[in-house]
């Protein structure tokens, strides 16, 4: 079930509000129909005043009683018109998914640091409240923001994190596998740490806790579940290196306000990732989430429905980008696992990591996540050249074969031991040459279909009457920009591009700072949209006063005409944005065309369709080989993804242990 961006109203109530309000314009227009002028009539000693003051001192009561819902109603709104202006499309699926009564966990991906709460604010019809980083409530603007969505600001670890004095190494693989024995050279262990807190190696962004201090250069980290898994992809260091201290954080007033607001029956938002990454795969999970899910069933008996929200960027950190939001299936604690979380201890962690594993499935359920960047250009290219040219796929259809392509590929990957046959990595490589080729010439996938036909337009079987129509397709193109340049160079210049070159700088300043402070990203993407919304909500309005101000003090223009030129500035910043956008779709229609008038360019281009032709040839035919062996991935219509990711990585850990057991 796939839906556009949801409304701020339902289509029923839309209807009603509709009928209100021309009801009362009648009532306004006509005196004989008016009830305030029939009653003044009636009661000739009640003053229109009297009346006028009732209706403002209700007003000033209702408006104060309900301030919550009115300020989240009213960011809702102002967040429905960010997402219109920076989003090109955002698309909704499974919102049937969402229970529509009680207390819910929302627990989403963190691709888009501050958009994601965005995101999902805007395409759900319950009103959330997020757990907020402290560092983030304290910012100008997003803790404005925050506390109007109702947030709850949480204590990280990482944000209080600092380096240990000297250098550190392990000293030995211990005999008792529960803890690591770690030397210091030149440390304080006795002054800077307690037992409890956490410690981190350098290019590392697991923190392992400290089990027991021995003095200022010796001590043991306790091996938790997940801590071996990280050791076994990242080792430790051969040599002493710095470290970074992580102090325990006590959130039992976070875990209050949770417990409290779910058990009014309201929605929390969590990010169980613990911070925003532009990673292609989800980080390890914190246990958090499953905390508050055993607490409030031990508290109150609420056994919460855990919903997974999938938020699947399309070139996430540019202007007018695309986004698909995907509700899965609710998780659930099983029952009976509650005697086990409340004798605590071992049995109280083997719980919380069970249901923690569920949900971090759960998530992959509404995700595409694939080992790292490569492969998800080539699960992308692949599903373009896989699917028949012409036909547009719905969200629903996209996220279900890029899930086919990205489990399937794991899966394949896995059976071959992780050593794909030379026929496979050669597909593979061209599949990424073609679409560098691509990226290149400047140019999409579908513009190669484009090219192959104009091609076959120069054949002896093509009318000439079809090829000048083709020609006057060109010719609309090229004539439709002009006009639209036109009319937006202005607009665009005075009110877009100032703020658009302004928030670019910026938000490229806070992407490398956060990249530098950060040890999972990978290019810091994901900081980079939200910093630029961020910026333009401080530098548009600016921008609107000075123009106002250079109006009233540079021209003769009076009182109201100065008011229509500034109440104008949203039209005309919005429709140049939209005019823009529809410029820069003929430039990229016309590209392939400019691109044939360099002679290199040219041959390339003439290049392209048959190298598309080959590849889709060679990809189907291998789809066809490799597809029966995996089952219900390649024969099955309505998959069960969060099934099909839990039996990937039983599948993962299985040779995981087979390759141990051979080592």
């Amino acid at each position: 079930m796939v839906e556009k961006r949801e409304s701020m109203l339902s289509e029923l109530d839309y209807t009603k509000a509709q009928l209100v309000f021309f009801y009362i314009i009648v009532l306004l227009s006509l005196d004989v129909l008016n009830p305030v002028k029939i009653f003044l009539h009636v009661f000739p000693a009640i003053a229109p005043w009297h009346i006028a003051s009732l209706a403002i001192g209700c007003m000033a009561y209702t408006f104060i009683m309900n301030l919550r819902p009115l300020i989240y109603f009213s960011t809702k709104v102002f967040f429905h018109s960010i997402l219109s202006i920076f989003f090109n499309d955002v698309q909704v699926v499974g919102r049937e998914n969402i229970p529509k009564y009680g207390p819910v966990i929302f627990t989403a991906n963190h691709a888009n640091q501050f958009m994601d709460g965005l995101m999902i604010m805007c395409t759900c019809q319950r009103t959330i409240s997020y757990l907020v980083a402290e560092k983030s409530w304290y910012r100008p603007v997003i803790g404005h923001l925050a506390w109007a969505m109702g947030g709850v600001p949480v204590k990280r670890a990482q944000d209080s994190a600092m380096k240990g004095a000297g250098s550190i190494t392990v000293a030995t693989e211990s005999a008792d596998d529960d803890v690591i024995h770690v030397v210091g050279k030149g440390t304080k262990f006795s002054t800077e740490l307690k037992v409890g807190d956490k410690i981190r190696f350098p290019k590392s962004a697991l923190g392992i806790k400290v089990a027991s201090i021995e003095n200022d250069e010796a001590m043991c980290l306790k091996v938790e579940d997940g801590v071996l898994d990280a050791i076994a992809t990242q080792p430790f260091p051969d040599d002493y290196v710095t470290f970074d201290v992580l102090p325990r954080i006590d959130q039992k007033d976070v875990f209050k306000n949770v417990l409290e607001k779910l058990a009014s029956g309201g929605t929390i938002g969590i990010f169980p990732e613990g911070g925003s990454h532009d990673r292609t795969d989800l980080l390890p999970l914190k246990v958090g989430v499953a905390l508050i899910a055993y607490s409030e069933l031990e508290k109150d008996g609420i056994n919460v429905p855990i919903v997974p929200v999938g938020l699947n960027y399309f070139r996430a950190h540019r202007f007018r980008g695309k986004a698909t939001v995907e509700f899965g299936s609710p998780t659930y604690i099983e029952p009976g696992t509650l005697k086990d979380y409340q004798k605590g201890g071992a049995d109280k962690r083997r719980v919380c990591n069970s249901l923690l594993t569920r949900i971090e499935n759960s998530m992959r359920s509404v995700i595409v996540s694939v080992p790292d960047y490569d492969t998800m250009q080539v699960i992308h290219a692949a599903r373009r050249l896989y699917r028949e040219d012409g036909i547009t796929q719905t969200a629903e259809e996209r996220q279900d074969m890029g899930r086919r392509f990205a489990e399937g590929y794991k899966r394949m990957l896995l059976s071959v031991n992780g050593e794909p046959p030379k026929e496979w990595l050669d597909l593979q490589s061209r599949l990424l040459s073609y679409q560098k080729e691509l990226t290149a010439l400047g140019i999409r996938d579908y513009q190669v279909v484009g090219l192959d036909y104009e091609e076959a337009e120069l054949g002896d079987g093509q009318s000439k009457g079809e090829t000048v129509l083709h020609r006057m397709n060109i010719v609309g193109h090229i004539t439709h920009l002009l006009f639209i340049g036109m009319l937006a160079a202005l607009p665009a210049m005075l009110l877009n591009l100032p703020v658009g070159l302004a928030s670019r700088i910026y938000s490229n300043r806070k992407r490398k700072a956060a990249l530098a402070a950060s040890k999972v990203k990978v290019k810091g993407y994901d900081v980079m949209l939200s910093e630029r919304v961020l910026c333009s909500i401080v530098l548009v309005p600016t921008l609107w006063v000075t123009y106002a101000a250079l109006l009233f003090f540079f021209t003769n223009l009076d009182g109201p005409a100065l008011a229509v030129c500034v109440t104008s500035f949203p039209l005309f910043s919005y429709w140049s944005i939209m005019a823009a956008e529809s410029g820069m779709v003929d430039v990229k229609d016309l590209r392939p065309y400019v691109m044939k008038l360099i002679p290199s360019a040219r041959r390339r281009l003439t290049a392209l369709p048959a190298t598309r032709k080959a590849l889709r040839k060679d990809l189907r035919k291998m789809i066809r080989l490799i597809g029966p062996t995996l089952g219900e991935l390649y024969y099955g219509k309505q998959l069960d993804w969060q099934k099909i990711t839990l039996e990937t990585r039983k599948m993962t850990s299985s040779t995981e242990l087979e390759n141990k057991k051979d080592e």
